[in-house]
């Protein structure tokens, strides 16, 4: 079985994620110490890891802004859906707004569009 999460939340691990990235990019230039260049290339690279991490933060919480909050029918906290169909921030139970989709087997691919 595959291991769901919260599509917000998988978009907020991306952008930390740069984050760290960015910062080992930086920490790699340090071992370039004799040329500068190749030194200014791994720092310049990492700061666009994290220049772009906070693009990423930026748009994934314009993108929260607009999502429909519902409370969740096992916790009952208040969480965030983007989509069809979404799993709660909080215990993970399915959730989705979509009556024709109630009751059937919790899948990701309800969110594309079919062509």
């Amino acid at each position: 079985m595959a291991k769901y999460s919260s599509k917000i939340n998988k978009i907020r691990s991306f952008a930390l994620s740069l984050i760290f990235v960015g910062f080992l990019v930086m920490y790699i230039g340090i071992f370039f110490r004799n040329s500068p260049l190749a030194m200014t290339i791994f720092m310049l690279l990492g700061l666009l890891f994290i220049i772009a991490s906070t693009g990423v933060y930026f748009w994934i919480g314009m993108l929260s802004t607009k999502t429909v909050q519902v409370a969740c029918p096992n916790c009952g906290k208040h969480t965030k859906m983007l989509g069809r169909v979404d799993m709660c921030m909080y215990c993970k139970e399915p959730l989705t707004l979509d009556q024709n989709l109630e009751g059937m087997e919790f899948d990701e691919k309800y969110n594309k569009k079919k062509k």
